[in-house]
């Protein structure tokens, strides 16, 4: 892979201030950036800087006690994880979060939930409405298990399959809601290089394929600096580097933070 240089202008997720705080430990210390559409936009830091809290911030999961999120336009302190997937933010979880008993294919199908407009009655008859909304829902999760070469599981349950490919079927979940901004929360964690590989060439396809915005987080510097179009970097909660890869490799804040010694 080499480094990719494209240049983005439209901001479609702006985060200004955003400070959290858990009784007396503090998260996030006014933490401002933005993600541009279309982008690759890569969250990256030691363990316990604050990445996953500003994901759980952006997605709702966390209310901010300082700062706002401006998403399409649109200003507010907080956001709560409903209205978050109903405006086409979708995410990844660090930790596995999927129905282990259920198929490859039902759980994708749980992705479109949001998307299913026909009242329970239709849907208790599975008749009519109900019937025709399923069939088409069922076309787009199989479009996915298509795109991301994982026919030969889709009725396996997902308990059975290997670490990797769980993490493939949560990212195929994730789409099937058709989010115009893919929170991805260390999505190669525990993978081996092969496994690597594969997830690196589906997040690079979603992105220009589909033309989903992705915001990552992720360890791999080498998959960082590959993939993504910018990177900010965080501290113990403060943001210490925010640019393109190139510059992010020689900030010495972030060298000093990530080698624990000066250069």
């Amino acid at each position: 892979m080499t480094v990719r240089s494209r240049v983005f202008d439209e901001t479609l997720l702006a985060v200004e201030g955003i400070s959290l705080s858990f009784g007396g430990v503090k998260a996030l210390t006014d933490i401002s950036f933005d993600i541009r559409k279309g982008e690759i936009r890569a969250i990256i830091g030691p363990n316990g800087a604050g990445k996953s809290s500003m994901l759980n911030c952006i997605n709702g999961f966390y209310h901010p006690q300082q700062g706002a999120i401006t998403y399409k336009g649109v200003r507010r302190s907080q956001m709560r994880p409903h209205e978050a997937a109903e405006q086409g933010i979708a995410r990844t979880f660090q930790n596995i979060a999927l129905f282990k008993g259920m198929s490859t294919l039902d759980n994708i199908m749980t992705g479109r939930n949001l998307r299913m407009k026909t009242g329970l009655f239709w849907q208790a008859l599975h008749f009519g409405p109900a019937q025709r909304e399923e069939i088409e829902h069922r076309r787009a999760v199989e479009r996915i298990i298509d795109f991301l070469e994982i026919q030969h599981i889709r009725k396996v349950p997902v308990g059975r399959l290997p670490y990797g490919l769980q993490k493939r079927v949560e990212l195929g979940r994730a789409l099937a809601a058709q989010p115009e901004l893919l929170l991805l929360d260390e999505p190669m964690a525990g993978m081996n290089i092969e496994e690597k590989q594969d997830m690196c060439r589906f997040v690079l396809d979603v992105n220009d394929e589909f033309g989903t915005t992705i915001c990552l987080i992720e360890h791999d510097m080498g998959v960082v600096m590959d993939i993504s179009d910018r990177v900010v970097v965080l501290d113990y909660g403060k943001k210490i580097g925010d640019g393109v890869p190139d510059e992010i490799k020689r900030n010495q804040a972030v060298i000093d933070a990530y080698l624990g010694v000066s250069h």
